[in-house]
């Protein structure tokens, strides 16, 4: 009952992505990781030359060695690199149970991305490079480490679709159609 990536060695990081491309959503999932290994969900994300794939991410980060546990940070794969982590979020960072399943919620409406890890608030974002695109399960590559291969699971992955917010003109520049003034005075467009 769960989709399982492994690490191959020597191979890049590897996408296992949606057809459809998704505005506004609710997304949340269930993941187990290995705690050598990095991954994580992208979400609004695109793909350029030789299927790269970039964009937006849910970090998948079990880093205990380095204490670093930024799992739920956002960080845009291929592209600007961390725009929310969570060093100043302590709540968050400890909210992850390193070797458990654990569960991510995100809010991806018009320009704000919000997650949640176990139930706990992890990154709040404003921002609207990408405002729609696929998601994809990552598993990060390992270069040349040979002990492998490191695996990442996920289970009750599931979406509720908000569409797509899109902006529309409330003024074409020349008429005042689909206006009317109240309680009267007068308006012209110059």
């Amino acid at each position: 009952g769960c989709i399982v990536g492994r690490t191959v060695p020597k191979t890049p990081n590897s996408f296992l992505c949606t057809i459809k491309h998704y505005g506004d959503f609710v997304l949340e999932y269930e993941f187990k990781i290995d705690p050598r290994l990095n991954s994580g969900v992208q979400i609004r994300s695109q793909v350029k030359d030789k299927n790269r794939v970039f964009g937006y991410q849910v970090e998948i980060d079990p880093d205990t060695e380095r204490n670093r546990m930024w799992t739920g940070g956002i960080y845009d794969e291929a592209r600007r690199g961390w725009l929310n982590d969570l060093s100043k979020n302590e709540p968050a960072r400890k909210a992850f149970k390193p070797g458990e399943w654990n569960k991510i919620r995100v809010h991806a409406v018009g320009d704000s991305i919000r997650t949640w890890l176990n139930g706990v608030a992890a990154a709040d974002l404003i921002d609207s490079m990408t405002p729609a695109g696929l998601i994809g399960l990552q598993v990060h590559g390992i270069g040349n480490k040979k002990d492998g291969p490191y695996e990442v699971r996920w289970r009750n992955i599931r979406i509720k679709d908000l569409g797509q917010q899109e902006w529309k003109p409330l003024f074409d520049g020349k008429t005042l159609t689909g206006w009317k003034a109240l309680p009267g005075g007068t308006w012209q467009v110059v």
